[in-house]
């Protein structure tokens, strides 16, 4: 009998910031209330472990922990730039979406994997690392900092994937931003996760061309299941 974690994978699409934040705290509300009712003896379920792939209009998003003054524009230039602005509870500092990037929200309850949040981080690092070298991009980690690399030990270093996560009773929300085919520029109007001294990229940078989107959400979903060791929800 296969008792690894099930996990069900969804494309959202392009989709607003806000309503895709409203769908992922349904998710997790939902897995932590039944995780209270499983340990009060009212039911027998287990939470629903969800993978969400999507990208987002342009959005600048600050974690909890972050400084507002790594946004670097004012509410007025914010809609020049068509771009919107959260405060929001996933830790981290300030980070940028938009068209182009691949967004990966897992709402896992890691009392199914395992308990341990710095395993968590890592795995996802893992899983980002192996879908670039897949196409020929060697990247890493750097000491003390979170996200995926290029050149990470170099005065090159650029930041190609960024992450922040929230936890509750060892369920996960919010995950990873990873650079594909991403406008760069909007770079620019922060200072990306409190980081002045490093910069960033995309594969399309890395590779001199434009990459298909849906070949790295495949091939990334495929390293998290092989990490992570779920069967994916058909």
């Amino acid at each position: 009998m296969d008792n690894k974690p099930v996990v069900s994978v969804k494309n959202l699409g392009l989709i607003d910031y806000q309503e895709a934040w409203d769908f992922q705290e349904n998710l997790f509300k939902k897995a932590i209330d039944l995780k209270i009712a499983k340990r009060n003896g009212e039911t027998d379920e287990i939470p629903e472990n969800h993978l969400l792939f999507c990208q987002h209009p342009h959005v600048f998003t600050l974690g909890k922990s972050g400084n507002p003054e790594n946004l670097l524009l004012n509410e007025t230039e914010l809609i020049q730039q068509q771009a919107s602005y959260y405060k929001i509870n996933r830790g981290g500092d300030i980070t940028y979406h938009g068209p182009g990037q691949l967004v990966v929200y897992p709402i896992f309850d890691l009392e199914q994997f395992f308990t341990d949040i710095h395993k968590y981080m890592r795995f996802l690092e893992e899983a980002v690392i192996l879908t670039l070298k897949d196409f020929g991009i060697e990247s890493g980690r750097v000491d003390g900092l979170t996200g995926v690399w290029i050149d990470g030990d170099s005065k090159n270093a650029r930041k190609i994937c960024a992450m922040g996560v929230k936890s509750s009773r060892w369920v996960t929300m919010h995950g990873i931003g990873f650079n594909i085919n991403t406008d760069l520029n909007f770079f620019s109007h922060i200072i990306p996760c409190g980081i002045d001294d490093k910069a960033v990229t995309s594969m399309q940078r890395e590779l001199g061309r434009e990459v298909n989107l849906e070949e790295v959400s495949r091939l990334l979903q495929n390293h998290l299941a092989e990490l992570f060791d779920f069967t994916i929800k058909s």
